[in-house]
């Protein structure tokens, strides 16, 4: 029997992040847009123990594209929380900042591809590591799960569904994803990357 799952904390309170994201967006994007993923998740793992006891699979196409939708709404979302903070801003420092010149050619290069994809994208951008390759790319990814990479390990990730900046910022999503930038921790990524990158050497 699966667990059920938490919704998680924020890392800081929801007036923490103005003016680039509004208190009443946190709230609303966590408390409810988050929590429907959580629940989501819960929801599909409790039907699939169902059919399971019932030996009844006829609902298990959809079912299985619920739990994946919902799954990966949750990791990314947790993800999001995690990569900014208040006192966010600035570039990254270390190994990541090597890494992401080193594939992309400049900090620059990078920043611009990345706002190109958070432009194009139904739901995420993600900057990945792909340890296979050993290398850094950036993903656009619909919804929660359309065009995600295998063997891909999001390190940064940025929410541009319509939730996430229109209240703020209304169809202006590029001014949301610049001041995203205002509020990026640089010191979880440069974490994640890190702790990715020694794990697979």
């Amino acid at each position: 029997m699966s667990k059920k799952k938490g919704l998680m904390k924020l890392p800081y309170e929801y007036d923490d992040l103005t003016p680039h994201i509004s208190k009443q967006v946190l709230e609303w994007h966590h408390d409810v847009h988050h929590q429907g993923y959580v629940n989501g998740w819960n929801s599909a793992e409790e039907r699939l123990e169902e059919q399971r006891d019932q030996d009844d699979y006829s609902s298990t196409g959809s079912i299985l594209k619920d739990f994946t939708h919902n799954h990966s709404g949750t990791v990314l979302h947790n993800l999001f929380w995690k990569n900014m903070s208040p006192n966010g801003g600035g570039r990254p420092e270390g190994a990541l900042m090597d890494k992401i010149e080193e594939d992309f050619g400049s900090y620059e290069n990078w920043k611009k591809e990345f706002k190109a994809a958070a432009s194009a994208a139904g739901g995420w951008a993600l900057l990945v590591y792909i340890p296979a390759e050993d290398e850094l790319h950036n993903v656009v990814v619909d919804k929660h799960d359309n065009h995600a990479v295998w063997g891909a390990h999001p390190v940064l990730a940025v929410d541009v569904w319509e939730h996430s900046y229109y209240h703020d910022y209304g169809p202006e999503r590029g001014e949301f994803v610049d001041n995203f930038f205002e509020v990026v921790d640089w010191e979880h990524p440069q974490e994640k990357f890190e702790d990715l990158s020694q794990r697979f050497e």
